[in-house]
């Protein structure tokens, strides 16, 4: 999952959802000393989000599609097309407008700004100026998400490239997306009513 999938499936807190944000940018273990406990509990909610994810079958069917070509990051790929997946038929898992949800969500971002990592931080005008969560809804800007993130990658990816497999085989990624999405969304519940 991408950064809007992570951030809906935080529930309503506003530290879950910070942690949980923040979660691809806190290494091992020394945030369990550094963080208030609700940004730990979303943290912790994060990786395991990742952990579910990956070890789906429904979401290893997404990325046995796009491996012979992109190898390692096929689960990368599939994580940011999942989240056009959420952006596409928002409507269908949350009572906000998806521009709106992606208002509060920035602000939110904005207003612990003090516990974000200097990556996230340095990141957060280019999320907010190009509106990428709004955007990860139509394919120019999954397009955009995945040539921004094969230009940060040391290696060659092919990442720009992935739009058109996701428009060759648009209905299975999306019939995956949908069948995987509430069994992850029913996790992410237990998770955090435990």
């Amino acid at each position: 999952m991408n950064f809007l999938a992570h951030l809906y499936l935080s529930g309503n807190n506003p530290k879950i959802m910070i942690g949980n944000f923040m979660g691809d940018f806190i290494k091992g273990r020394a945030y369990l000393n550094q963080y208030d406990s609700e940004i730990i509990k979303g943290i912790d909610l994060h990786r395991s989000i990742d952990e579910f994810t990956d070890s789906h079958a429904i979401v290893t069917q997404s990325k046995n599609r796009l491996r012979p070509k992109y190898r390692h990051y096929s689960g990368v790929i599939t994580d940011v097309f999942y989240d056009h997946f959420l952006a596409a038929n928002w409507n269908q898992f949350h009572p906000l407008p998806l521009a709106q949800f992606a208002q509060q969500a920035y602000q939110t971002i904005q207003s612990f700004d003090a516990e974000l990592p200097a990556e996230l931080n340095h990141m957060m005008p280019y999320m907010v100026n190009g509106n990428w969560l709004l955007n990860y809804s139509n394919l120019e800007g999954i397009h955009r998400a995945l040539s921004g993130m094969a230009r940060r990658t040391p290696y060659e990816s092919k990442m720009e490239e992935s739009v058109t497999d996701l428009r060759e085989n648009y209905d299975a990624f999306k019939n995956e997306f949908m069948e995987f999405f509430p069994l992850l969304e029913a996790y992410c519940k237990s998770i955090l009513e435990a």
